[in-house]
Parts: structure tokens; sequence; C-alpha cells
């Protein structure tokens, strides 16, 4: 897996296109012996001004292409420039890449255990402060903007993020706020076959709004409770129907690579990167393209960089490329950035265990996987669930979770294994109280109806 921002590869990496079978055999070049498996971590944050706690600008002396500088000379890592303007930067395998609204996101390197991702954010972290304390500035680990607005928010100088932008209006409501105001965490990790992916995959489906119900951390929206618990998780089923949500083939018993690539064809473009620049072909077909149909540039035939690039533009909760990302947890506190990466782990990189996870979900129906989908956001752990709760799944997940981090018996230099990045999970599922529903007690007591605390108790 690759932990790098974005990009498209070139030369002889980068051959022309001329049949679906290059596309399938781009993804099964993700299979790895279980010896080569990593684990790749990512996380999002919101840089805010401590003077008035308003989202940075780019530009400016405390801006965040001032961090990206500070970073740069402080610790050494390597700008990545639009232009003049950096946007991104790279070190020992991990980048730092912008969100369209200036969110701040590691992409962790890929590491063999859960130890080793919790120290990495930790450095991370320690970093960030480092240069951001002095210029009034700190991060905010939530999963919604709690009190600004679209307008309040600088979009960030990346040539895909107007493309975007753009478009985004045009096939939902909330596409903007998806792409401004949400943070997330998630975890890339990697398969050994074709059946290994598919299993991983289902399971792992069918199990997003579980770790949407345990990491719910968005309950704010301009100030003031939104209905929700997890208002990011709600925000994707109005942001674009063609490459959102739970695509259902994956439960069909022809699931393969090649399924994936076909709903991966049918899904619209957004752009292609030429002479480092980003052209708009929105709502182009890829399909049309590999023909050599795409509008205005007849004859020409997409690259394998045009495919990778094309790859990251849909957002179901699950996202295949050449390893498995899991795409439905809320952004949050230290704890869940480790506890993230450890749940999965623990469920999918232990065989006994992923058998066990998909036995607790082969029989849900597709009714049943949309009604988490649209129901968890709003209730997380207390949404009603065949005859008990979400509350009650999730116990059993964190329990098979730890069970498989036991079995894999990663130590650390104290010898403890991995199981105890789980526990603050397991508390959230013992509990039924979710950091959501923490900050909406606080709200209503000891804030005394005001959001500003909120900038306070939970930032880095």
């Amino acid at each position: 897996m690759s932990a790098q921002p974005e990009s498209v590869a070139t030369g002889a990496d980068n051959p022309p296109i001329t049949s679906k079978s290059q596309l399938v055999e781009y993804l099964a070049a993700g299979c790895k012996p279980r010896s080569n498996w990593r684990i790749g971590t990512e996380h999002e944050k919101f840089a805010f001004n401590t003077r008035d706690l308003r989202p940075l600008p780019y530009d400016g002396e405390a801006g965040i292409g001032a961090l990206l500088e500070g970073l740069s000379d402080r610790f050494g890592w390597q700008k990545i420039c639009e232009g003049s303007n950096p946007v991104a930067l790279t070190k020992d395998g991990c980048s730092i890449t912008l969100e369209p609204g200036g969110q701040f996101e590691l992409s962790g390197a890929p590491l063999e255990n859960i130890h080793q991702t919790c120290d990495e954010v930790h450095t991370h972290l320690a970093q960030v402060k480092e240069v951001a304390e002095p210029l009034g500035v700190h991060m905010l680990g939530v999963g919604f903007q709690p009190k600004w607005g679209r307008s309040d928010i600088s979009w960030m100088p990346k040539g895909r993020y107007k493309i975007m932008g753009s478009y985004m209006p045009k096939k939902g409501n909330l596409g903007l706020d998806m792409m401004l105001r949400t943070c997330t965490v998630q975890v890339n990790l990697d398969f050994e076959s074709e059946a290994d992916m598919v299993k991983k995959f289902r399971t792992s489906l069918a199990l997003q709004p579980i770790a949407t119900a345990l990491f719910a951390n968005s309950p704010f929206t301009d100030g003031k409770p939104n209905g929700f618990l997890s208002y990011r998780s709600h925000i994707w089923t109005d942001t674009d129907p063609d490459r959102c949500g739970v695509p259902s083939f994956v439960f069909d018993e022809d699931m393969s690579f090649e399924r994936y690539v076909d709903y991966v064809l049918d899904v619209p473009m957004y752009f292609i990167y030429r002479n480092g620049t980003y052209v708009d072909v929105s709502g182009q077909s890829f399909r049309d393209f590999m023909a050599g149909n795409l509008p205005g540039r007849k004859g020409e035939l997409p690259t394998m960089g045009d495919w990778a690039d094309h790859l990251t533009t849909l957002f179901p909760e699950v996202r295949l490329k050449k390893f498995i990302e899991m795409r439905g947890a809320d952004g949050g506190p230290w704890r869940s950035l480790c506890g993230l990466p450890a749940l999965w782990v623990g469920l999918l990189y232990d065989q006994e265990t992923l058998d066990a996870a998909w036995d607790m979900v082969k029989n849900w129906t597709m009714e049943d996987h949309d009604y988490l989908r649209a129901e968890v956001p709003r209730q997380a752990l207390a949404t009603p669930f065949q005859n008990s709760s979400v509350r009650e799944v999730a116990q059993q997940m964190v329990a098979l979770a730890e069970q498989g981090l036991r079995h894999r018996n990663r130590l650390d230099s104290s010898l403890l294994d991995e199981t105890h990045f789980v526990a603050p999970l397991k508390k959230v599922a013992e509990s039924g109280k979710t950091p959501a529903d923490e900050q909406l007690e606080q709200f209503h007591g000891e804030w005394g109806g005001r959001i500003d605390p909120l900038f306070e108790q939970y930032a880095y």
C-alpha cells in the first residue's frame, strides 16, 4: 500500500490501457503473502486559530501553507507543490496531504503492527504541535466542523478540488460539506488472494456501520446539535449516488476483481492529469476514454496513472485499490487513531477471527445493510437491529477484534500485545456511550449550550 499523495505514474510504469484485463491485473497485483501484509493508517484533523477558533486559510503567517513550510524546514519533510504552493509533504514512506477545506491529513507508512502505528501517530502529532503552537494554531479531532459554515472555510489551492467542487452540487446536496467540513480516520489493509479480498471486503462492508457507531463523533453543525451522532456519515448519503454507499454486488456470488472493475468503469470521471495540470472531464465515461472517444480528446487513450487516479474518486464505505480501505469512521481523539486500525486488523488479519466475523454477518440481507447505513448515523449504538441493537453487535465485533489481536501476538518492548488498543472501543461498546453522546452531555451541561469549549477539550 502507498502513503503517497495523489499523483500519477510516469514512463514505463504508466502504459496506455488497451483492455479491461489490464485493469483487473492492476487490482490483482495487490495480492501479497501474509508475511508481507501491512497496516496503513490515515487520519484527518481540523486546524484552527486559537484566537478566534476559525479554520485556517492557506495563505498567511498562521496559514496551512505556513504549517507545511514549518514541518519541511524543521523536520526535513519534502515538499510537493502545485505551481508555487506546497500542497503535500513526504518523508519515510509517509505523506501529509490537504483535504479541500484545509483538513490536515497524515497518510501513514505501511507498518507491521499497531504499536508502530501508534508511535507514528504520536510522532506526527508532536511535530505538528511543535510547528503549530508558536503560530497560535491547534488541531481538533472530530468528524464534522462543529462551528463554522462553508462560507467560513477557505478552499485549498489544489486543481482537483476545484473540479470536484464544481461537480458535487450537480449530484447531491451535501457534497461540498463532505469536502470542506468532514474528517475521518481510516485504515488500509492487504489481502492474499482474490478469495481473501472478497471475504475481507464482504465482512468489512457489512460491519462498517458498526464501526461508524463506535466512532460516532460529529453531533454538531453551526454550533448546535444536528440530530445525528455521526453527521459525517450521513453526509455521504447525499453526496453522489454514483460513487458512494454500499455496493450490493460485493455480496453476490460472482464478486471478483473484475466485478469491481466493472463498477469503477460505470462511475463518471472527475479529471485527468496532464502536464502538471488537472483537466476537467467531469461526468465523462472511462469506458469511452478506453475506446479513444473522450470528448475533446479524440483518439487519446488513458494510462494506468489515469486509472489509479479514477480509483481515488470513488467513495463507497469500503474501497478497493491494491489494498482495501475502511472508510466508515469519524475523526476523533488520539485513542481512536490507534483504535480504528486495531479494530480492523484484529478482525481481518487473523483467519479464525475473519471466519467468525463473516459467520456473524453472512446471513444479513441487503435490506439489513441498507437499514444500518441509513439509521446508524442518527442513533449509533442505540440503533435497533434484529431483536437487539447495534450496541450488542458492536460488543461482539470488539470481542472478536480483541481475540484476533491476541492471536497475532505482536509484542512491544514491554511485552504488551496489541489488545490494549481496542480497550477504549470496548468501553464505548459496553457503556453504549459514543464520543458524540459524551459531547452532547457536556453541551447541555457544563458547556451551557456553547460550542467553543469543544475546541479546547477535544484539541490534540
